[in-house]
């Protein structure tokens, strides 16, 4: 679960429920998450996990998934993957994006059992709908490798488009292959190009060689 990580709360995230009488303000809540945070980066994980309740309680959903993330790198002395799942299952119903990514990537490890790469795809389709581009990439290659579900390579170029005009450089280059040799989309060398060139702009080093041979191509007669 490398990718989990104890995050602050973000509008970017989630879409924000609204608010009871009874529930904290969204300042009250900000503020009280940026305190369990604070002490569970000083090591302080039992201060830190009480916080983490009282705010799970509350209804906050980032609570529910960084709670969730230390039953999963077990620093809690109860840890638990499968309450680490339910923790996850809340925030993700509330629109979490980061739950949702790491429901997919926890039913993928198999942590929970034998893994269910059906569920994984299902929670990173969920997820990439959301915005997330890890999401998308993994659900790219879920279609385009035929886990859990039947091999897609068009729906896999669709996954893989979505990252790539997010910026994903790895999206990118896949992108330009899959246009390169009409896999999943027509070929088309000047579409393969384009995406070649976006991912050569970003640091990849196989695409400028890439670059080299489709203009080569393209200008030959």
């Amino acid at each position: 679960m490398s990718k989990l990580s104890i995050a602050l709360l973000a509008a970017a995230c989630f879409a924000c429920p609204p608010l009871s009488a009874e529930e904290l303000t969204p300042a009250e809540r900000h503020a009280a998450l940026t305190h369990a945070v604070a002490l569970y980066e000083r090591g302080e994980w039992a201060a830190a996990q009480m916080h983490f309740v009282a705010l799970v309680n509350a209804g906050d959903p980032a609570a529910a998934h960084n709670l969730a993330v230390m039953h999963l790198r077990g620093e809690l002395p109860d840890a638990s993957v499968a309450r680490a799942c339910e923790l996850l299952m809340k925030a993700a119903s509330q629109g979490f994006v980061t739950a949702q990514l790491a429901l997919g990537e926890l039913y993928e490890s198999g942590r929970l059992g034998t893994p269910d790469l059906t569920q994984a795809l299902a929670w990173y389709e969920r997820a990439g709908e959301s915005g997330s581009v890890d999401a998308q990439v993994a659900a790219g290659t879920a279609y385009f490798m035929g886990r859990g579900t039947a091999p897609s390579a068009p729906q896999a170029a669709e996954w893989y488009r979505r990252a790539a005009n997010a910026g994903d450089v790895g999206a990118q280059y896949i992108l330009g292959s899959m246009y390169e040799k009409g896999d999943g989309v027509s070929a088309d060398l000047r579409l393969a190009r384009y995406w070649y060139a976006a991912a050569a702009r970003q640091g990849d080093e196989a695409a400028p060689a890439k670059l080299k041979d489709i203009d080569a191509r393209l200008s030959s007669p």
